[in-house]
């Protein structure tokens, strides 16, 4: 029996299964990330897609710097409590279930409250091999919303 293909789908490409734990944690770098942060499962789709994310757990008071994405960002928050920000915006609660989507260019930055830890599965579409661009840490002050 011949296998049948998909118009654009490359031959002898199949599913690929990451199994859980199959990847090791990673810890959030420092220059990206305030607090402590985790990353795990991270993936990345093959040419020609450029999709790829990972789940990232902040402790609290943990947050990213302030980013952007050149195609934009999905969050999908899966447990605990956060925040999300807007460059020039106020803060908005994140809780379970909640989806985010971030427009490219936005400058924002994201992650857990205070007194709660929050994790997320975060997307992201690459441009020219880069779905980021990191830029300046979050103040105490801006974090607090001050």
């Amino acid at each position: 029996m011949a296998m049948a293909t998909t118009a654009g789908t490359p031959e002898g490409a199949s599913i690929a299964v990451n199994p859980a734990g199959s990847k090791a944690s990673a810890a959030g770098p420092a220059d990206y990330f305030t607090g402590t942060v985790r990353i795990d499962a991270p993936f990345q789709g093959t040419e020609p897609a450029r999709v790829g994310g990972a789940t990232v757990t902040f402790e609290p008071g943990a947050r990213t710097a302030w980013h952007t994405h050149p195609l934009g960002q999905t969050l999908i928050v899966t447990t605990g409590t956060g925040w999300v920000q807007e460059w020039g915006k106020p803060r908005q609660p994140l809780r379970p279930g909640d989806t985010v989507w971030i427009p490219p260019g936005v400058k924002h930055w994201h992650g857990a409250r205070a007194d709660a830890a929050m994790s997320h599965i975060a997307i992201a579409e690459s441009l020219d091999g880069s779905p980021v661009t990191w830029l300046e840490q979050v103040t105490d002050g801006q974090y607090r919303d001050e």
